[in-house]
């Protein structure tokens, strides 16, 4: 042998001898990994239960009656301002300029980026608010569609936080635990109610690009990955510009056979190598391949709008033909849950209003406000609403108090853990509700508060599924979204 295949032989033998006492005899037959392998591209079986669990599911019913098939998932990223959006403080307005009562802010911790201010004056709303809907919802005159929709909405105006840096809090939102390497909430849906969609991947993600970028924060992949669940589970990202997946169009000269043909013997490799080892991750490395190839025909027919009705498209805003804009991402996430993806995942940038807000809020809100409502409205009109639960917020809030240069008509504001400002709307979520309060201040929360976990733990519930027992074993424990502290669900927020 060549010092080569000594080496190849040497490595792939100290592999084996790793198997666990599972993998080895799971491996003894190459029919038992074929089995494990047709049930993972969703051949070996029908859905478990027609219509809300699908393919590949790891629950076999739901633990609460529920219609709910997908979830549209629109994270402002950076942290809006409830002060400016939602949690309307008309006694402010003596404050202007006045510093922040130390009984308010009670040694609270702050962020490195105003703790050395030597004040912290108040900065009142700019903005003018006005109450709409059954519930009475306080919405800023900067939405002016959600404002037409109030009823539509189940606004919650407690949540708190344990995070106040970007980084930890937008992975607690997101997973459920401030350090990252956790299964995300699209992850979880994918892993509990399987696919609908043979065609599609179960969890999809993309990032609008912000008409104002002054503020961009870094965001990346490990927010919607896998964590210790099944590979299979992690998002599949959209691009905003060129091709919405990378290599979707075969190489000149490749035919559509030939690539068959191609990925036809790298699955019986596979196959080989996953009797041998047992390695799960080499039938998430096939199932991922044959996605890929059928994406090659369903993803460019997905992205395709000439179909689709121009009325409906110009109920998105003037920039729903625009790929990688808010709008066209949000029209792209309704046919995407129209055809059975699961779930959703939007991001939109630069909410983190350190300064200059008055000059930004109106681009940001602009961006997203039509859209949103039109996607509401779209979803009601097709008769999706009931079963897409759709969810709008970011990681944390504003302070009341101003970070930087303070004048009537401009201000900044800096993150906020204490209490911040979500909505929902569809899947079971209770519209026209405003739940829970805050004192004048917008700082600390005097009714119903609701943490990360207690909101997961209800968005779980408004898709039939216990949080408690929705576990999944890993290193010796049984993890869950919401942890080992205590969650609640809120009762109140469901219809």
């Amino acid at each position: 042998m060549t010092d080569r295949e000594l080496l190849n032989e040497s490595t792939f033998r100290e592999f084996l001898a790793h198997q666990s006492r599972r993998q080895f005899f799971g491996s003894a037959g190459l029919s038992l990994g074929t089995a494990a392998l047709a049930s993972m591209l969703g051949q070996a079986a029908e859905t478990k239960t027609p219509g809300i669990i699908g393919e590949n599911a790891a629950l076999s019913k739901l633990d609460f009656p529920s219609k709910v098939k997908s979830v549209i998932y629109l994270h402002m990223l950076g942290g809006p301002s409830q002060v400016d959006l939602f949690d309307y403080k008309p006694k402010m307005a003596e404050f202007y300029d006045k510093d922040l009562p130390e009984s308010v802010r009670n040694g609270q911790r702050l962020t490195g980026m105003t703790s050395g201010q030597a004040r912290f004056p108040i900065a009142p709303s700019k903005f003018k608010f006005q109450q709409y809907g059954k519930g009475g919802a306080w919405i800023s005159e900067m939405l002016p569609y959600k404002a037409k929709m109030a009823d539509d909405l189940c606004i919650i105006r407690s949540m708190n936080t344990e995070a106040i840096n970007h980084e930890p809090a937008v992975t607690f939102m997101q997973t459920g635990n401030q350090i990252t390497g956790k299964p995300c909430v699209g992850a979880w849906m994918s892993y509990g109610l399987g696919t609908l969609n043979k065609n599609l991947p179960s969890f999809v993600v993309m990032v609008a690009v912000p008409s104002n970028q002054d503020q961009i924060q870094a965001i990346s992949a490990r927010l919607w990955q896998s964590g210790y669940l099944p590979g299979e589970h992690a998002a599949v990202s959209f691009r905003a510009k060129g091709d919405p997946i990378l290599y979707i169009n075969n190489p000149p000269g490749v035919s559509a056979d030939v690539r068959r043909t191609t990925l036809d013997g790298l699955k019986k490799l596979n196959e080989l190598n996953h009797a041998q080892v047992g390695d799960p991750e080499t039938l998430t490395r096939i199932a991922q391949y044959e996605m890929a190839f059928k994406m090659q025909s369903s993803v460019p027919e997905l992205t395709d709008l000439t179909k689709e009705d121009a009325k409906v498209i110009e109920s998105y805003g003037p920039d729903a033909k625009k790929p990688g804009t808010f709008a066209n991402t949000v029209l792209t996430a309704r046919r995407l849950v129209e055809r059975g993806v699961r779930f959703v995942q939007v991001y939109h940038n630069n909410w983190d209003h350190h300064g200059n807000l008055v000059g930004r809020m109106a681009s940001q809100c602009k961006d997203v406000d039509q859209p949103c409502y039109a996607l509401i409205q779209d979803l009601k009109n097709r008769g999706m609403l009931d079963e897409t639960l759709v969810i709008w917020g970011g990681e944390f809030g504003r302070t009341i108090y101003s970070q930087g240069g303070l004048s009537k008509d401009n201000y900044g504001r800096d993150h906020h853990p204490r209490c911040f400002s979500m909505w929902m709307a569809g899947g079971g979520s209770k519209g026209g509700t405003v739940y829970g309060e805050t004192d004048d201040f917008s700082y600390n929360i005097t009714k119903d508060p609701v943490t990360v976990r207690d909101f997961h733990a209800t968005v779980l519930k408004l898709l039939g599924i216990d949080h408690e027992k929705f576990t999944y074993k890993y290193q010796g424990l049984d993890q869950k979204l919401t942890g080992v502290e205590h969650a609640k669900v809120v009762k109140a927020l469901i219809a």
